[in-house]
């Protein structure tokens, strides 16, 4: 896939904490690395990934592949940086929510992080998977799985267990919300929140992607 050849633009926000493992999350994503000796994000920063995606019909068939170029954006988790990250939200199709599996205070945060998500995001309810991040430090754990997944059934998102140091479930997560993000596409009449450039000009012709009407934003 050369440089300028792609479908859809779409543009993903890593959240949470300082420290919770955002930067190495992205980066073991985009470049299946891990580097220990990231500096706290100052601001926001973003990764660029390539990616074939291939929608699955209702009797399991999939459709044409559609290339898809990601931007990752990574956001720094102090409060000071909070009216420059949340200035990002409505730009955002969707949202990887971070915190730390070692640090209670990161998860017991996830709440106000949804909260701001409400408020600013394209809609009161944008398309956001849960990850708690360094599961590979089980001995220092301090979020137990059953408290995690309760949460995130609260907030009825999908919830994985992952590590930024080995690669464990980050691929899956990217994935799972990339698929909500194109189905939400799909399946929306209404493409007002679909932000500018997502949809190249050369890209897909189908109208249920490409055309909107007056529906409301959240009405899928």
């Amino acid at each position: 896939m050369s440089d300028g050849e792609y479908d859809y633009l779409i543009k993903f926000l890593a959240l949470g904490d300082s420290g919770v493992g955002k930067t190495s999350f992205l980066y073991q994503y985009t470049d299946g690395k891990f580097n220990s000796k990231f500096i706290t994000t100052v601001g926001i920063d973003f990764r660029e990934k390539r990616v074939v995606y291939k929608s699955t019909g209702p009797d399991g068939s999939s459709g044409k592949g559609q290339k898809i170029h990601m931007q990752l954006w990574d956001t720094a988790g102090q409060e000071r940086f909070r009216s420059l990250t949340t200035a990002f939200f409505r730009d955002a199709m969707g949202f990887l929510l971070l915190f730390d599996l070692t640090n209670e205070q990161s998860f017991l945060n996830v709440r106000n992080w949804m909260s701001q998500l409400q408020i600013h995001a394209y809609c009161e309810n944008p398309d956001i998977v849960l990850c708690g991040n360094k599961c590979d430090l089980a001995d220092q754990r301090a979020v137990s799985e059953e408290e995690a997944r309760e949460l995130a059934e609260k907030y009825g998102v999908p919830y994985f267990e992952t590590s930024a140091a080995n690669g464990q479930n980050v691929s899956q997560a990217v994935d799972v919300l990339l698929d909500l993000i194109m189905k939400r596409m799909e399946r929306c009449v209404d493409k007002s929140w679909i932000p500018d450039g997502t949809v190249r000009v050369n890209g897909p012709t189908n109208p249920d992607i490409s055309e909107s009407s007056d529906r409301s934003k959240c009405a899928c």
